[in-house]
């Protein structure tokens, strides 16, 4: 069902809004953005009703943008609706020219409130990564794997979509820690194979002498060490999908087979006699270019064209860096699902290092540093002192003081000094490489003392060498 969370502390605007939409949207209410927060944790809202005035109270200087980005981490789609009244409509624009898709103003009409619900709503289906979903192409269960908001990839869905539903061999190329093996099992899920096993190969993992037998099987006293017969990935996979990562590794030998497979469907195990039928689609994944290996004699050109029909380009992540706030949110929940702290966003200044990092290990290396980060992390966000130095450029700031116009003078004078305790500490410790006793030296207090300030502020020197 539509839904809409509605951020607000007035219970009229409620009342309204719900009569205006029901009974095709779903309504809830949350009186300030950090319950708001808390609430799409638990549950997923289509759009956002704010009122400006909440927007303000807690504004970045670099404007509403940042405000929205907490929501946008963990909904990319998620279409934001500004209320405003007559006199703040120009901070109601600033925060459309940030990002929010409409604003309404004071006293606000049910009739257009219905209005901007449903074209919102719509607009979110459109220009969704998700508008497959319309068609029911898309299986629920990969629904989050396959969000994005780089056109690039969109491309590669699409060029997915298509190929899918066929027995068309797929050639999916690009760098290593892309997603290639996502990518290939997504084509397997939504195929008329999927009820059938899927089966991937790491065929650079596999020694050379065996990878033969790995694929195709071999026959008892085949070679030495062959005491009976081993069934190969091809029959193992009969009726499935089988993924045959770094193709460009294997045999010269394996290469002749392979093609023997894709040419008529046919195989042999190793030391057999018996001709075999493959009923399996071929995926295949390379991290080289082969038709360069192919000119220098290192791989047949027959069988790149058999494996070349329906090639897919899965780009590195730093020409998809509109998609690192999503991704690197996806992770953190993966981790809190699988262990027992509850670490719930990243902080800004973290993001912004992610987004220019140049990522030379893409999406694997993310993934990494966030499960690193995750270990070390002792607060409810990850910290910056719990990624490496190397992330931050020179230039990165020592003081990150927001200020909470909530709390009293003594608590964001108190708040404000031990957010510069901490942010000193973190350059200490950066600049002496995580050592103790050169780090306590320069602040001038004993080793104890610097233990007992990291504990604190839940710092830990493994994360600064």
């Amino acid at each position: 069902m539509k839904s809409i969370l509605l951020v607000s502390k007035e219970k009229a605007v409620f009342e309204i809004i719900h009569h205006a939409v029901r009974p095709h949207f779903r309504i809830g209410e949350a009186p300030n953005i950090k319950t708001a927060l808390e609430v799409l944790r638990k549950k997923r809202y289509d759009l956002l009703f704010i009122e400006i005035e909440i927007l303000m109270d807690v504004k970045q200087d670099d404007g509403y943008k940042e405000t929205f980005r907490p929501f946008w981490q963990m909904y990319p789609t998620l279409e934001i609706v500004v209320l405003s009244s007559k006199e703040m409509i120009r901070e109601a624009v600033k925060a459309v020219k940030a990002g929010a898709s409409y604003y309404l103003t004071y006293p606000i009409d049910p009739e257009e409130i219905k209005l901007v619900a449903d074209t919102a709503y719509d607009s979110l289906i459109k220009a969704s990564e998700l508008d497959y979903l319309r068609d029911r192409f898309w299986n629920t269960d990969w629904l989050e794997t396959i969000q994005t908001k780089s056109e690039l990839v969109k491309e590669v869905y699409e060029k997915i979509r298509s190929v899918a539903p066929t027995k068309s061999t797929v050639l999916l190329t690009g760098e290593t820690g892309t997603g290639k093996g996502v990518m290939a099992n997504i084509i397997h899920q939504h195929s008329n194979r999927r009820e059938s096993q899927f089966i991937a190969v790491h065929c650079g993992a596999v020694p050379d002498t065996l990878l033969e037998s790995e694929l195709f099987g071999h026959e008892k006293g085949a070679f030495t060490g062959a005491v009976k017969r081993k069934l190969g990935k091809f029959e193992i996979a009969k009726g499935g999908t089988i993924f045959l990562d770094e193709i460009g590794t294997i045999t010269p030998s394996a290469q002749i087979k392979l093609l023997q497979v894709l040419q008529d469907g046919s195989f042999q195990r190793v030391g057999g006699e018996v001709t075999l039928q493959a009923d399996v689609r071929v995926i295949a994944a390379t991290n080289v270019d082969l038709k360069n290996m192919c000119d220098e004699g290192r791989f047949r050109k027959d069988l790149f064209f058999r494996l070349h029909v329906f090639p897919i380009e899965v780009p590195p992540l730093r020409e998809r860096v509109e998609d690192i706030p999503y991704l690197a949110m996806a992770f953190l929940k993966k981790m809190n699902r699988e262990n027992q702290k509850e670490i719930h966003d990243i902080d800004s200044l973290v993001m912004d290092a992610l987004k220019h990092y140049l990522w030379p290990g893409n999406i694997r290396e993310l993934e990494n540093l966030i499960e690193r980060a995750y270990i070390l992390e002792n607060s409810h966000v990850l910290m910056p002192e719990s990624f490496p130095g190397e992330l931050f450029p020179r230039d990165f700031p020592s003081a990150n003081i927001l200020v909470d116009s909530s709390l009293t003078l003594a608590e964001v004078k108190r708040k404000g000094l031990e957010d510069i305790e901490k942010n000193y500490l973190r350059e200490l410790l950066t600049e002496h490489k995580g050592k103790i006793n050169d780090s306590a030296a320069t602040a001038g207090i004993t080793t104890r003392q610097l233990h007992k300030l990291m504990a604190r502020h839940g710092l830990k020197k493994e994360a600064f060498k």
